[in-house]
């Protein structure tokens, strides 16, 4: 039976998941992944208690959001992929010397299709001694439509992701300022399930981690424009040189794993911009987080990619 496999939406920081279904990680172990697309990103979930899917990723943010929102809610997130914080602040002009002082003089556009990306940046500033509310912030308009305000002048600095940055940086209308990888490991992605299926599918959920883990491994070895042609198919609108500095950019920036263990240290300081930002209360890493799959890859053999 195949494991029904949901993507969120579509990001390229997501490559791990893309590679592992380009280079055939989950059949070469006898492993029927189909993937689909939640509708939008805060529909994920729902599929998973509806049992139209069987596994999501995301981020361990929907996880906590469930807990806080869902009466008995049984999510656990088993294997990550994305270890640090994908986002980018992009500024009209160079600012090579960044500290976070620097966005308390200006128009910041933060990122409005998901909370995360503000909601780690806000804990950001809190813990660099600034006060979040204080900012000069559009908060309510999309990446495109605060690309296109950068552009005009509108904004001073706009928070994106691959390959968008890539965009504005290739044209020359915009700078890096602050790459949010850089406060180190944020837990951003990870399968996540009910925790049922992890007892009634697990011979199939770890095929599932070891072919992530597979691909994580290759991710890290291949050159720039193997692991652009392996996610290429998934973003056919992006021009291959911009796709390759985009992969390239977020590969030395680390932000993702060399395996599928989830850590406590990532999952408890993305929990912490969470709960400063009043998004939840924060659900405890025993509850929320199940390595044993994880473990358990780490000790198996890995189909040669």
């Amino acid at each position: 039976m195949a494991i029904i496999l949901q993507e969120s939406l579509r990001g390229l920081f997501y490559a791990p998941f893309y590679a592992a279904f380009s280079l055939g990680a989950y059949e070469r172990l006898g492993l029927e992944v189909r993937l689909v697309s939640a509708p939008n990103p805060a529909a994920g979930p729902q599929a998973l208690f509806d049992g139209t899917v069987d596994v999501s990723w995301g981020g361990p943010m929907r996880v906590n959001e469930m807990y806080e929102t869902r009466p008995q809610c049984d999510l656990v997130c088993f294997a990550e992929a994305v270890t640090r914080d994908p986002f980018l602040l992009i500024g009209r002009r160079p600012c090579p010397n960044f500290t976070m002082a620097d966005l308390a003089s200006a128009r910041l556009a933060t990122v409005s299709e998901v909370p995360t990306p503000w909601l780690c940046l806000q804990e950001d500033l809190r813990r660099a001694g600034f006060d979040p509310a204080a900012l000069d912030r559009v908060a309510d308009q999309g990446m495109a439509a605060n690309m296109a305000a950068l552009r005009r002048g509108e904004i001073d600095v706009v928070q994106l992701f691959e390959p968008l940055a890539e965009e504005l940086i290739a044209a020359g209308a915009g700078h890096l300022w602050y790459a949010a990888a850089l406060r180190g490991p944020t837990s951003y992605t990870s399968f996540y399930a009910r925790r049922g299926m992890l007892a009634d599918r697990r011979g199939d959920l770890l095929k599932l981690v070891r072919g992530l883990y597979a691909a994580q491994q290759w991710l890290h070895r291949a050159t720039p424009e193997a692991l652009a042609d392996a996610v290429h198919a998934y973003f056919p609108d992006v021009a291959t040189p911009l796709l390759r500095a985009a992969l390239a950019r977020y590969r030395a920036l680390g932000i993702w794993g060399r395996n599928p263990i989830l850590p406590r240290t990532g999952y408890q300081r993305l929990v912490a911009g969470l709960v400063s930002g009043g998004f939840v209360r924060g659900t405890p890493y025993e509850v929320a987080v199940d390595n044993s799959l994880a473990e358990e890859a780490l000790r198996g053999d890995l189909p040669a990619l």
